[in-house]
């Protein structure tokens, strides 16, 4: 019975991380759109996946072990960290006669992080927020909690490079590319306001 009770609450834990981040990840962002234009691309699908995943464990990991409480009471550190905007242009699009500007992974995932660490959103959702759910749980549950979360990251990710890669032969025309870049730096622009207001 008190085996049954643990694998209840063990499995209730990780259900929590994995929907809690699952529910803000799964909307359109800079970081999204960045991995499945190379994703639509073929070029270091695995290498941006891999560094979305960890970047979340390590950020909500962070705010489950006491920077969401720190963030929460020091106001000025959470207004300096939303000071601070990614106003990344991709720029291994299709050139006008239709030919890639191929990237190394390194340049690739360097632009995600990029992306990734200097959007305040990412703070805001993983340390603050599901840190702080996750850190209401007892003792080893937060890590378990932690886990849930890895894995809805992992999920979303994969999905995503799932997708792209369905969309090879519509972004084979110039003007999918063209509403797809529209798209990105319109989100740029949201979040460049965003952080405007906030200071």
């Amino acid at each position: 019975m008190r085996a049954m009770f643990d694998a209840a609450v063990l499995s209730s834990s990780w259900l929590t991380g994995f929907t809690v981040c699952l529910s803000l990840i799964a909307s359109i962002g800079a970081q999204n759109l960045y991995v499945l234009r190379q994703a639509v691309q073929g070029e270091h699908v695995r290498a941006c996946v891999a560094w979305c995943v960890a970047s979340d464990a390590l950020l909500v990991a962070l705010g489950v072990a006491g920077m969401a409480r720190l963030l929460a009471g020091a106001p000025t550190l959470a207004l300096w960290l939303a000071w601070h905007r990614a106003l990344f242009a991709a720029d291994a699009g299709p050139r006008a006669d239709g030919a890639r500007v191929a990237r190394g992974w390194l340049g690739v995932v360097g632009g995600l992080a990029v992306i990734t660490l200097f959007n305040p959103h990412v703070y805001l959702d993983t340390v603050l927020l599901i840190g702080s759910i996750g850190a209401r749980h007892e003792g080893a549950l937060k890590w378990i909690f932690v886990l849930g979360a890895a894995c809805a990251s992992l999920t979303w990710f994969a999905l995503l490079a799932w997708a792209g890669r369905r969309l090879q032969g519509l972004f084979a025309r110039p003007r999918a590319w063209r509403l797809l870049d529209g798209l990105t730096g319109a989100m740029m622009l949201l979040l460049a306001w965003w952080v405007w207001q906030g200071t």
